[in-house]
């Protein structure tokens, strides 16, 4: 089966290049192919506080894709673990998945602060955050993933 992802639109603005920390503050727009979508596919967008957006880390080059296991962020400090048991932009299929908040939405474009995503990085998707889809139950983290998050969304 070959799957093809058309993106349906780009990141502008925020962050140029990736970092480890402090996305808390970024603030980009997400505009969408306007040549495939008029404003209407955004109705009602606005009525939500956050939306998960699915986007591709296309800056990623193969020699970097990582398929096996990895020290998250190199530090030898915390366990190896395995490439889907951690959220690194060195993933198989390049796809970055984010929960940001919503500032505006305006015609085909929506402005989002907190999106983990650079600059001119292609969107695959949108989706409004609803509390129906979030983890039932209580969530279990180890405590190398508590300490990585720390300063992630610093503000």
């Amino acid at each position: 089966m070959k799957l093809d992802l058309d993106p349906i639109g780009t990141v502008r603005g925020g962050r140029d290049v990736p970092e480890d920390d402090d996305w808390g503050k970024s603030l980009c727009r997400l505009e969408l192919d306007a040549e495939r979508f008029s404003e209407d596919a955004l109705y009602g967008l606005a009525d939500f506080s956050h939306a998960e957006v699915v986007f591709v880390f296309d800056r990623v080059p193969d020699e970097k894709i990582v398929a096996g296991a990895r020290h998250p962020r190199g530090r030898k400090d915390w366990p190896l673990v395995g490439i889907f048991a951690q959220r690194g932009k060195n993933r198989p299929n390049r796809i970055g998945v984010s929960v940001c908040e919503i500032v505006a939405v305006s015609g085909t474009t929506v402005e989002v602060r907190g999106l983990d995503a650079i600059d001119g990085s292609p969107i695959l998707d949108i989706k409004p955050v609803m509390k129906g889809f979030l983890p039932r139950g209580d969530v279990r983290e180890p405590d190398w993933a508590a300490e990585i998050m720390k300063n992630y969304w610093k503000a």
